[in-house]
Formats: C-alpha cells, structure tokens, sequence
C-alpha cells in the first residue's frame, strides 16, 4: 500500500556527480518561496566566500519576520579536510562536531520547516561524525521537519532511512578540458 500521509521527508543527494549542493539550494530556494524557514549548516565548507553566501543573507533579510530570518546559511568549518590522507585535524572533528550539536538542535526544535546538512556525508566518511547520532536524531524529529544530507558516500544507514535518494553520476566535466570553476556557477 502506498501512504499517502504528508510528513517532514529526509532527502539525501550524493554521488561522485556535480550539484549535490545546488540541488539542496534549488530545494530550500523552494521551501522559503513557500513560506518556510530554512536552514542551512555547511559542515566542512568555510574558507571561501560563496555567492550562495550573499544570497542566503538578501533572501533571509527579505523574507524575515521579527522573530528573525527566515533563510540562513552558516558555514560551520574552515574549508575542505581530509586531503591526501592526511591525518584529520583535531580543530576540524571539534568544528564538525559543533556543526552536529546545532544540527542536531535545529532539527529537534522543530523551528525549521527544512533543515540542509551540506556536506555531512563527507564528515561521516572522514570518521568525523558518527552516523549512528545523525540517524538517531533523523528518527526522532518532529513529523513536519524536513531535512536534505549532502556529500558524496552517503552511509547506507541513512540511506536505508531516507525517504529520497538521489545519486549525482559525473558524464563530463569542464575541469577535465582544464577548465578552472567559474565564479556564478561553481561558486
């Protein structure tokens, strides 16, 4: 039988593919446009300055009540880790787990109709964060709370409890013509 209730979804986008972010921007986008409150907590990304970043401060300025913004995107690390093999540093499993206690709170609190967890797959498979703790919140938060995980080599305890999976497959990119990201497409 099919349900047919509506509730708060967990999506996952992941893959080794191009627009796992953008696809969950494209999403929340869509959610504020709908009058909801949307947050967005980037677990590793920090060291650059996105234009997602100015966007995210205009739309939560613009659709913002008394009580707040009502779209926020936080940078919660010091940019990409892990690189090489590289032994993790220990600031950067302090920030991820940081990054996890607000998640985890914004999740439960039930003030969110949409919470974005970028790039928390990566943080999983770095060791960083376990998946058991993202599952269990996962579990429990409120009914109409929607949450979307990033980041390629989503675990498959959260695969198995999302509600939609999408995978990103790469076919080309522009990179492999040495052609370096552009700014108001890749950043």
């Amino acid at each position: 039988m099919v349900e047919t209730s509506r509730r708060g979804l967990i999506l996952i986008n992941t893959g080794p593919g191009k627009g796992k972010t953008t696809a969950a921007l494209g999403t929340a986008f869509r959610a504020a446009g709908n009058g909801m409150r949307v947050l967005i907590l980037q677990f590793l990304k920090g060291s650059w300055h996105y234009g997602e970043l100015d966007a995210a401060e205009a739309l939560g300025k613009a659709l913002g009540t008394p009580e707040g913004p009502a779209f926020v995107m936080k940078q919660m690390g010091r940019g990409f880790v892990k690189v090489g093999g590289a032994e993790t540093d220990p600031e950067d499993i302090r920030m991820v787990e940081e990054a996890w206690n607000e998640a985890a709170a914004a999740i439960l609190s039930g003030e969110w109709d949409l919470v974005v967890l970028d790039e928390i797959n990566y943080a999983i498979g770095y060791k960083m964060l376990d998946p058991e703790k993202v599952a269990e919140v996962l579990r429990a938060k409120p009914e109409m709370v929607h949450v979307i995980l990033t980041g390629r080599n989503a675990h498959p305890t959260l695969v198995e409890l999302a509600d939609t999976v999408t995978e990103m497959r790469e076919v080309k990119h522009a990179y492999q013509k040495g052609i370096l990201a552009q700014r108001g497409i890749e950043f």
